[in-house]
């Protein structure tokens, strides 16, 4: 069975392990190797060739994992000698156990691999026989892998309707342990001829990207092929339109200010993506913020297609980063939900200190003869509480908490007034609170 990558995968049964590399990497053969780009042998780097050569049979052959291999190593020339005694085998450079060779005559020696594993390397392992002095006498690369399995998983955006760029997942394992050629074909549904993307790589290892001459108002069909040496597998189709996967770049001018002087908000304002200006399509944005020594985002949903936002409940004095994305859909009456854009580069604001004493502060309290004003202020309170939670986007909310916050303030100077001369009022001046005459 295959591992994991980056696993210890001995080639054969009783081989040692490869020995270390104190770089970290991994360890090449000697100067027979396969090329990584081929799988043939390097022109750079001649072996040293003993006084005779051989041939080792079969020459590069691919197998699956689990397989066992017979290979033989024959050897023939003029000198006196030359025979297949003393004989030996390395894989990747690294000698193999005797005992999993044998002499088949005096001029072939023999090797027994089984139940192999993936290779080591996509290129191939390098099979070697030697003579006894050490020097090469033949190399073969030995491909041992998985077929492709069935790319799945593929999704595609346009930016701007400019362009196309898909990614994919290559499989429920993924790793074949053999070089694994994907395609991304795509042609339009109804007529045309299929066409093959050639930008690979571009957001990561599965991913492709069409720059241009894209159709609007058809659908596409897009689907990846995956081919190594062992098969090939074809994704399922995917159809879409262009129209329904724009995204675009994040809102632009982003600004975040102060409202006047309170404490816990904070105004945030942008520009719609001017790339889609010409465009009919509709918008909705997300915001996020941070305070600046935390790590975790807080979202706000419900923005709707407005440019501007007020940001309630926050902690005064406090810095604050904030981002905005923008979701771009409709494009020409397009049913679908769109893309999300990219998050805004973060912007910074803080909010305004608090002048609000601490506690025990010396308030004053309001004597048992006269009317506790506590219900009142709870239920305040609670409206207060409800509308602060809801009252990030809405005009309407605004305008309430604005008059209540003013309204708020004054009193809250007034009390300071008294607490400043070191009296309560008595009974008939005793202050009360009262709901403000408009919300």
């Amino acid at each position: 069975m295959p591992r994991a990558p980056g696993s210890s995968r001995p080639h054969a049964r009783g081989s040692p392990g490869p020995p270390p590399n104190p770089r970290g990497g991994r360890r090449r053969c000697c100067p027979y190797c396969c090329s990584a780009s081929s799988g043939r042998r390097k022109r750079d780097q001649e072996p040293v060739l003993a006084q005779y050569t051989a041939v080792i049979s079969p020459q590069d052959p691919t197998l699956l994992i689990g397989s066992s291999l017979q290979a033989t190593c024959s050897v023939h020339g003029d000198t006196p000698g030359a025979t297949a005694e003393g004989l030996y085998w390395t894989l990747n450079g690294r000698r193999l156990p005797p005992e999993l060779s044998r002499m088949l005559n005096a001029s072939t020696l023999a090797l027994a691999l089984a139940n192999l594993n993936g290779s080591r390397q996509q290129s191939g392992d390098n099979l070697v026989c030697h003579a006894r002095d050490g020097s090469i006498l033949a190399g073969s690369c030995l491909y041992v892998g998985l077929p492709p399995e069935k790319p799945f998983n593929i999704s595609c955006w346009s930016k701007n309707m400019k362009d196309l760029t898909c990614r994919w997942t290559p499989g429920a394992h993924g790793e074949t342990f053999l070089h694994t050629n994907y395609s991304l074909k795509y042609k339009l549904r109804w007529y045309g001829q299929d066409n093959t993307c050639e930008e690979y790589h571009t957001v990561g290892p599965h991913s492709c990207h069409i720059p241009k001459d894209l159709a609007l108002f058809t659908p596409y069909e897009i689907w990846v092929e995956a081919t190594n040496r062992l098969g090939s597998a074809r994704s399922d189709v995917l159809t879409l339109d262009i129209l329904d996967v724009v995204t675009t770049d994040p809102p632009p001018d982003v600004h975040v200010s102060r409202v006047g002087g309170l404490e816990d908000q904070l105004s945030v304002r942008w520009v719609s993506p001017p790339a889609l200006k010409d465009f009919l399509f509709q918008a909705k944005y997300q915001i996020r913020y941070r305070v600046e020594d935390s790590v975790d985002w807080k979202v706000v949903d419900d923005v709707s297609n407005q440019t501007s936002c007020r940001l309630a409940g926050l902690k005064p004095g406090t810095v604050y980063f904030v981002q905005v994305r923008c979701n771009p859909f409709g494009i020409y009456g397009s049913k679908k939900a769109g893309i999300w854009s990219e998050w805004s580069h973060p912007t910074a604001a803080s909010t305004p200190r608090s002048e609000r004493p601490g506690p025990g502060g010396g308030a004053c309290e309001p004597r048992g003869s006269e009317p506790s004003s506590g219900p009142v202020r709870r239920e305040l309170k609670q409206f207060l509480g409800w509308l602060k939670k809801h009252a990030y986007c809405s005009n309407l909310s605004f305008r309430l908490y604005d008059q209540w916050r003013a309204w708020m303030q004054k009193s809250h100077k007034t009390r300071n007034q008294h607490r400043t001369r070191g009296s309560c009022p008595r009974a008939e001046g005793a202050r009360r609170e009262v709901l403000p005459d408009k919300l």
